[in-house]
């Protein structure tokens, strides 16, 4: 095996992912690679910046806070922010669109990843930041429960597309764990940012305090010791209905035990307690039955019914397929709770998956085959795939660069 081939692959193809400025995105900004071509998506951009950071020298300051500023300047007065912008896009169509899914908390975290990686410089972004607060404050008043987690309107571009927790599910019913781990993050990153600035941020320390308590009261699950998403899609209390009079529901919402790998972002995200990650890690991640493949982690638990590895886009695949952004936050997730060995084994596996794709086809792809490695589809996928050269000088015993 090539030592540098990741290393030599990226440093080759890496420009291909910068653009410059053009029709409604007004700065330099950064695309995934491949079939999405022209088009400035939410996490793909912050998670790309992450690892290009790790091993690009030249100054790509323009790009990378031209994907937050791009995304802050077609803002509409709500706070809303499309998940993905292309050269064409209109905040007239956006604002007639109605109520549905909007960028992924993940913009602040984005920022505050610039800003402490730059010395905790923010000047930059001092003019932009009241837009920011607003973005977040569009989640906490339009997208937060009773319970106090966070729903999706739908399940339109969530990300993880096709998660059964959310797919095909209606609409404002599903607290996902995904979007609750991020959730939390973003707080803690507009906090960082606010503090970075003299702002006045401690309502966003409070409700990050609050969403942490619920999350680990609604989504963890002691029979499984396992976080997962919740279900929010319950009739209402009525107390002139009489069969239910007697001893109407105590409880706002219920657990769904789908075994999707964003349950683990609860030990990314630093939600899970420590006695509570032990047991995500040795009874869930590593049953090979469920997550634990030869090429990394199943987005899907075998065990469920919906498992399956196909090519599909619109919705991508997420039943089952090994993702290089998966592989990289679980790894992250175990760091932080001191499981090295298994980081280590993580790192390994997914570092030989993307070494041995360049090997044999020259390119990287958007998914795996967990259990034999074999591209799925979408050659030219850089994207968060180029995070295993993070993993890797993590295994070397280099610098690594983190997210925020």
């Amino acid at each position: 095996m090539t030592a540098n081939l990741l290393l030599d692959y990226a440093r080759k193809n890496y420009r291909k992912m910068f653009r410059e400025p053009d029709g409604a995105l007004r700065y330099p900004f950064i695309v995934p690679g491949s079939v999405y071509s022209n088009c400035l998506w939410d996490w793909d951009s912050w998670l790309t910046n992450i690892a290009l950071r790790q091993f690009v020298t030249e100054d790509t300051r323009e790009y990378e806070r031209g994907c937050i500023l791009n995304f802050l300047s077609i803002m509409d007065e709500q706070g809303r922010i499309p998940i993905v912008v292309t050269p064409s896009f209109s905040k007239e169509a956006f604002a007639a669109s109605g109520e549905r899914n909007i960028h992924k908390p993940c913009l602040a975290q984005h920022a505050a990843f610039l800003v402490k990686n730059e010395a905790g410089d923010a000047e930059w972004l001092r003019p932009y930041f009241p837009k920011l607060c607003r973005f977040v404050d569009y989640y906490i008043h339009h997208c937060r429960h009773k319970t106090g987690l966070y729903f999706w309107f739908d399940d339109c571009a969530i990300g993880v597309d096709n998660d059964p927790a959310t797919f095909y599910r209606p609409p404002k019913s599903s607290a996902s764990i995904y979007l609750n781990c991020f959730m939390y993050k973003e707080l803690e990153a507009l906090v960082y940012l606010g503090e970075q600035l003299g702002a006045e941020v401690s309502a966003y320390r409070q409700e990050a305090d609050s969403l942490k308590a619920a999350v680990r009261e609604h989504c963890y699950d002691e029979k499984d010791g396992c976080y997962y998403s919740v279900d929010l899609n319950l009739c209402p209390i009525d107390p002139n209905n009489g069969l239910h009079a007697g001893a109407p529901r105590h409880w706002d919402c219920l657990i769904q035990r789908l075994g999707c790998w964003s349950g683990f972002l609860a030990m990314w995200s630093g939600i899970a307690t420590e006695q509570q990650a032990q047991r995500m890690v040795k009874e869930n991640l590593l049953d090979e039955k469920a997550y634990w493949a030869a090429f990394g982690v199943r987005t899907l638990s075998q065990y469920e019914k919906m498992y399956t590895i196909k090519k599909s886009g619109n919705p991508s695949c997420w039943l089952g397929p090994v993702w290089g952004i998966s592989n990289y936050m679980v790894f992250r997730g175990l760091l932080r709770y001191g499981f090295e060995q298994e980081a280590r084994e993580l790192a390994q596996r997914t570092v030989r998956l993307f070494e041995t794709d360049i090997r044999e086809s020259g390119e990287l792809h958007e998914y795996y085959h967990p259990d034999t490695g074999a591209p799925v589809m979408n050659p030219g996928f850089q994207n968060w795939n180029l995070l295993s050269l993070n993993m890797k000088a993590w295994l070397d015993g280099e610098p690594t660069v983190t997210e925020f």
